[in-house]
């Protein structure tokens, strides 16, 4: 059974007239509630505008007047606010909030005259930083005692580690992404999703399409595993729009989350729950993701970083894999025998010469596999004394970035990318010159965003093949896809 948890979307527009068509909008995207957010009003009339909404509104109702020393637009008085508050349970609003410094003068305006139909919400935000569990347990209870019906309480989550001190507490976490998919899960009421980007009511509030139809949160439940990509930057990657589709294609009771880490070690010594059971790791923390496994696979180990970490079931333990090198090293061998005459029996990247740009965790992946493949593999990075570490592990040669522009012992090379020049918002970079790409046949790079780098684009112009980032990033799923679900690869293959 999916979780009880309400989707509420909050209404922030200037006008009442705006204001009733976005309620019609969120109606009809599949929201259950919808925020009326008096405060973001122009020339607010209670006994006009209040009358019109309620009226107009055919979707439960919550009704909130925020004062500007909460974070809302409101500068009057609380008498105003209060009377306007009473109108609206007085015309059948569903839910009324009040903020808890001056929640109980609020009961004590209402002296019995509160409707039992309206539900009483008692709020408390926190814009600086989340309180110890212990503050915030004490902070509920402060709450509950004023008579609330419904418990909000919003924090601000400097480290993604805060956010469990929220699920311990099970109540509704306002501040984070990952609180506000996961509030079924752990218990919630009400969690918030603006309408469509740029009219969120508060930070981290995902659109209603998002989180109806990237995260599935109606199939969320207490029993749900929980799955995520771990880096800095996570923004940016399709990896939920990827896997959480592959879920809910195979009917897999599992959501899958971005996660934007600080401190690998610490995020992972703090998510050691059995319900957080598998992560994929990006930049860049695939040399700490190898590091806390408890056990490596013997190529993410001799490779040197792990992009799949999963917890067996048995014993809890963090198995490290990596997926990287199958990904790019298929991806770059189909585009090249799509272009060569005559399909070799060996691999196509046999005794080839492969520049590695990078020495990082892709880099090392990528590395290994053109080496597995008989290639002869050179790494340039920008700092010289990495891209040697990284060739002695794998018998290869090492340049700097610089002597990159110079270096053409032949025609025909590969050039792979996989570092993060090029990647959105620097867009206009690249770390190749035009005239140092005519030695190449092939150029591959690990950037989906943009799907066509500067890189990408200066290399189709001169004729030459090229292969992007979403190749690379389809098959690496595929692999982790498995490991996830224990369930073949395939599932992912056309999913974008």
């Amino acid at each position: 059974m999916a979780g009880a948890t309400l989707v509420c979307v909050p209404l922030v527009a200037k006008s009442v007239e705006q204001m009733v068509s976005d309620m019609a909008t969120a109606k009809a995207r599949g929201a259950d509630v919808v925020e009326i957010r008096l405060d973001h009003l122009t020339n607010f009339e209670p006994s006009r505008d209040l009358v019109f909404l309620l009226r107009e509104c055919h979707l439960p109702s919550l009704v909130t007047y925020r004062p500007r020393w909460e974070g809302g637009e409101y500068e009057g008085d609380d008498d105003k606010r209060f009377d306007a508050l009473l109108l609206a349970m007085e015309l059948g609003a569903d839910f009324v909030d009040i903020e808890l410094k001056v929640a109980q003068e609020f009961v004590n305006f209402l002296s019995g005259k509160r409707p039992a139909s309206t539900k009483l919400i008692v709020s408390s935000h926190n814009y600086q930083s989340t309180p110890s569990s212990e503050d915030l347990s004490d902070l509920v209870a402060r709450i509950q005692a004023v008579g609330a019906d419904i418990v909000k309480i919003a924090t601000t989550a400097v480290d993604i580690i805060d956010v469990l001190r929220m699920f311990k507490v099970m109540v509704h976490c306002q501040r984070g992404l990952i609180s506000r998919i996961l509030c079924p899960k752990f218990g919630g009421y009400l969690t918030f999703a603006m309408l469509s980007t740029g009219k969120e009511s508060a930070p981290g509030q995902p659109t209603l399409s998002d989180l109806l139809d990237v995260y599935n949160i109606r199939q969320i439940t207490a029993d749900t595993k929980v799955f995520g990509i771990v880096g800095k930057p996570v923004r940016h990657s399709k990896s939920p729009i990827l896997h959480n589709t592959a879920f809910r294609s195979v009917g897999f009771d599992a959501v899958y989350l971005p996660l934007l880490v600080d401190d690998f070690y610490s995020f992972i010594n703090a998510y050691s729950s059995p319900d957080f059971t598998g992560f994929s790791i990006t930049m860049p923390h695939k040399e700490a993701a190898l590091a806390c496994s408890d056990e490596v696979d013997p190529i993410a180990k001799f490779i040197g970083a792990v992009n799949t970490l999963v917890k067996r079931p048995s014993d809890g333990k963090l198995i490290g894999y990596n997926t990287d090198y199958t990904g790019a090293i298929s991806a770059i061998e189909d585009a090249l025998q799509g272009v060569q005459a005559k399909v070799p029996a060996s691999s196509p990247l046999a005794n080839k010469i492969v520049v590695v740009l990078g020495a990082g965790g892709a880099g090392k992946a990528l590395a290994y596999g053109a080496k597995e493949k008989g290639a002869r593999v050179v790494i340039a990075n920008r700092t010289y004394e990495r891209a040697r570490e990284l060739a002695n592990l794998v018998g290869g040669e090492a340049i700097s970035l610089t002597d990159l522009e110079n270096f053409h012992p032949e025609e025909g090379m590969i050039l792979a990318n996989t570092t993060s020049i090029g990647m959105d918002p620097n867009i206009h970079e690249t770390p190749i010159s035009n005239h140092a790409l005519k030695s190449y046949s092939l150029v591959f790079d690990a950037i989906y965003d943009p799907l066509v780098t500067r890189l990408l684009r200066e290399a189709d112009e001169l004729g030459l093949a090229t292969v992007n980032g979403m190749e690379m990033f389809v098959r690496q799923a595929m692999g982790q896809f498995k490991f996830f679900t224990g369930l073949p690869g395939k599932f992912v293959a056309g999913l974008i």
